[in-house]
């Protein structure tokens, strides 16, 4: 139901169309709640039959009508119960992970060449976070600082594990590179010579 609620908590901000909220989750929360078009719609179609959204149309003669909707009194409240709510990330799936499990088969090559790709991956991510649109979402420079400040703790959330990530594939190159498969859990958690 969380993207039920994240909607919600962009309809705080006031009424939006759905392609209005497509674009804030895009400049803002993409990096660790992406959203598709089709999935916001489904999650406004589901607020507005929970009377927590309601929806205006509004008529246009030299273009399609637009569907503005806005947070419900009773949205409004079901937003502030959600956010008083522990929330525990319990769903840790990561194909990367799975892969990376599955790979004692694989040559060295063939798994150094998967990390060295994802690493150069996570490199251009860290980069297009720390300078590129999402450093300035569209639609923050129009919050108070307090909401922005808020919005950037999670940037630097995704930033950070981000560059764990990214330290923990260059560890394991290191491994692979240096044989420590042979040593079993040994191989794993050994420090890194850095020599």
């Amino acid at each position: 139901m969380s993207l039920q609620h994240a909607v919600l908590g962009f309809l705080q901000y006031g009424p939006r169309t759905g392609y209005e909220l497509k674009r804030m989750f895009d400049d803002s929360v993409q990096h660790f709640w992406p959203a598709q078009q089709s999935h916001i719609y489904g999650a406004l179609n589901a607020l507005t039959q929970q009377d927590w959204a309601s929806v205006e149309l509004i008529v246009q003669t030299d273009r399609p009508n637009r569907k503005v909707y806005s947070m419900t009194t009773s949205g409004k409240q079901e937003l502030a119960r959600w956010l008083s709510e522990p929330a525990i990330d319990d769903q840790m799936r990561t194909p990367f992970l799975l892969q990376m499990f599955f790979s004692g088969g694989q040559s060295d090559v063939s798994i150094l060449s998967a990390l060295e790709t994802r690493a150069a991956l996570l490199r251009e991510k860290i980069r297009t976070y720390e300078r590129g649109p999402i450093m300035v979402p569209t639609y923050s420079a129009d919050l108070p600082k307090r909401e922005q400040f808020f919005w950037y703790l999670t940037l630097h959330y995704g930033i950070e594990r981000l560059r764990f990530s990214l330290k923990w594939i260059e560890h394991a190159i290191q491994r692979i590179r240096a044989g420590d498969y042979d040593r079993g859990m040994q191989g794993v958690f050994a420090s890194v010579d850095p020599q």
